[in-house]
């Protein structure tokens, strides 16, 4: 490798630093973090880790070998990607299996190490690569098998998986996978040689993996995941691209530009409003809950941190039940209830966020470094029969109501059950009209198509689908056509396409993110970049592969970018459209 080594002038080094000046942020290369070795009490690693990072056009960071969760935390935080580094063996407890005697030498703190990183940047969802050691480990952690030793634990004939040529030298071949993997899109070819240093193995790839290489005796070479910025191989690609392999380097700098697509989405999340219009965390709870903690839900306050999101609708979901005044009653009561223990919270986490009334609320609470937690009741059941209930929801800080849920009620037809009114009922396009004067937005998710072409020829101003995907890419009930999303623009209203895997692939087990951006791109290409938005339904079902909770939300933008929005599209989507008609729907109260 070749490192420049200036004179020893202790001046000119220094005047050399001096009129060094920083370019601007967006021109800085992206903070690579490299896991570190541990050895004889160091915190080491080979300078071609180093090199190959500097040669792509990145930044290397080093990270030291320690447990501190709340140091490693603010270090990782300050990273744009990570590479998980080769080293020593893993030791096969945290997989839930004994030592075979083949095994050889293990450090627990290293292990540790190296798994508190992964996690942690995955949850800030950096783009990761693994290498040999890093490739094992990542499988580990997200659930796949390690083979302690291939020589003792495969039957079959195998290479000689441990050169004793130079690091930088190829010593056997490897076949990449057909089909749009990373791995084949960087290195195009179907064979190359690889370098190889090492003894233990990935049997199976994770849940989710997709295996991308292999060598001649079967060995997994390569795996990376559809969706997460996540891949790995079992070589040494930094010790053949700092001997000026091109096609390794290819690999470090295609890594290099996903960190800095990563980056580039963190730094819009800085300076737009992001917001997700539909969650359903307080019905997770049977009782108290607590957002300043990660139990068992998808939305809390670590993760909309972790994710970058401003400000999160939080729904008192009300099943669709009886009709009768006893049951409407215990209906209303119980949103309210629900509503209040989401009020709770400000109390518990002032420093931290905020109920949100209105658009100038969050834009406060932003400059506050605080989320914005806006309040939203999902079926028009709670109202019962009593219009009343409008005022006193307004009152609690309702920012929206859906009308209806699965099921007809006193309002409107749904659009899963029995038809009973043909629409609004008479008592539903008094609702509407209520709704207008008191300023609460009116939500037809959920709403028949009836329904969805009576509210909007009633309201006076436009309305929302607060968590509703497009019936042309998936054909739900729930979903609305080309003819709705249409008319929904025409009136200046907004879709906000919902993460639920049933309303964006018929194939449920297979929705994933990169699915959710087509249906978003299916309606900027309908209607414009003008109405269209996100409601995750988080905590109702909502999740995707590539984006299951609010720290992934980041995902959306990551996605946006490579797709060719610009940031001005995507500071619409993430928030602009539905505050134009939350603005609209609040400035003409009466």
């Amino acid at each position: 490798m070749n490192l420049k080594a200036r004179q020893p002038d202790i001046a000119a080094l220094y005047k050399e630093v001096d009129s060094f000046v920083r370019q601007k942020e967006q021109s800085q290369p992206p903070r690579i973090g490299i896991s570190a070795n541990r050895k004889d009490g160091l915190s080491c690693i080979a300078e071609t880790y180093v090199q190959s990072v500097l040669e792509a056009g990145g930044a290397p960071v080093l990270l030291p070998v320690i447990t501190d969760i709340k140091a490693l935390t603010t270090i990782i935080t300050g990273l744009d990607g990570l590479i998980m580094s080769g080293g020593g063996d893993i030791n096969p407890l945290y997989l839930g299996e004994e030592p075979i005697p083949q095994l050889q030498e293990v450090d627990s703190i290293h292990d540790e190490y190296d798994l508190i990183i992964l996690r942690l940047a995955f949850n800030h969802q950096l783009p990761v690569m693994g290498i040999c050691r890093g490739h094992q480990l990542i499988n580990a952690a997200f659930g796949g098998g390690l083979c302690q030793d291939i020589y003792s634990q495969n039957k079959d004939r195998l290479l000689k998986h441990s050169q004793t040529l130079a690091r930088e030298l190829p010593s056997h071949s490897i076949t990449l996978f057909e089909g749009k993997t990373k791995l084949r899109s960087i290195l195009k070819e179907k064979e190359i040689l690889v370098n190889s240093f090492h003894h233990q193995a990935i049997t199976e790839p994770a849940r989710e993996f997709i295996p991308t290489a292999i060598s001649p005796d079967g060995i997994n070479e390569g795996m990376e995941h559809p969706e997460y910025a996540i891949f790995s191989v079992q070589w040494h690609p930094e010790a053949m691209a700092s001997n000026g392999d091109e096609s390794m380097l290819e690999l470090f700098k295609y890594h290099i530009e996903e960190a800095r697509r990563f980056r580039q989405a963190k730094e819009i999340h800085q300076r737009i409003l992001t917001i997700d219009s539909h969650t359903d965390t307080p019905m997770l709870f049977p009782g108290s809950f607590n957002l300043g903690e990660k139990e068992e839900g998808k939305v809390n306050l670590p993760y909309l941190e972790e994710g970058m999101i401003d400000a999160v609708f939080m729904v008192a979901y009300i099943p669709q039940g009886k009709r009768d005044n006893a049951s409407l009653h215990a209906a209303t009561e119980y949103a309210v209830e629900r509503l209040g223990q989401v009020k709770l919270q400000e109390r518990l986490h002032p420093e931290r966020m905020e109920i949100a009334y209105t658009p100038n609320d969050l834009i406060r609470l932003k400059y506050q470094n605080k989320k914005a937690i806006f309040l939203g009741i999902e079926n028009g059941y709670a109202i019962g029969k009593d219009l009343s209930n409008l005022s006193r929801f307004k009152e609690m800080g309702v920012s929206y109501i859906t009308l209806c849920h699965n099921g007809s009620n006193d309002i409107c037809d749904s659009a899963k059950g029995a038809p009973e009114w043909g629409g609004l009922s008479p008592f539903g396009k008094e609702i509407v009209r209520e709704m207008n004067r008191l300023g609460i937005m009116i939500d037809i998710s959920h709403a028949a198509e009836s329904t969805f072409f009576d509210v909007l020829k009633e309201s006076e101003v436009p309305v929302i689908a607060s968590h509703s995907s497009v019936k042309a890419l998936c054909d739900h009930p729930r979903n609305l056509s080309d003819k709705q999303i249409k008319a929904l623009a025409e009136k200046g209203g907004v879709i906000q396409v919902c993460l639920y895997k049933g309303f964006i692939n018929k194939e449920e087990e297979k929705a994933s993110l990169s699915d959710a951006i087509r249906h978003i791109d299916y309606i900027v290409q309908l209607v414009g970049i003008d109405y269209v938005g996100i409601g995750s339904d988080f905590d109702g079902d909502g999740e995707l592969i590539g984006c299951r909770a609010s720290n992934e939300l980041i995902n959306i933008t990551v996605k946006l970018l490579e797709t060719g929005y610009s940031e001005q599209d995507i500071k619409k989507i993430w928030g602009d459209n539905l505050l134009r008609v939350m603005n609209t729907v609040q400035s003409v109260v009466h």
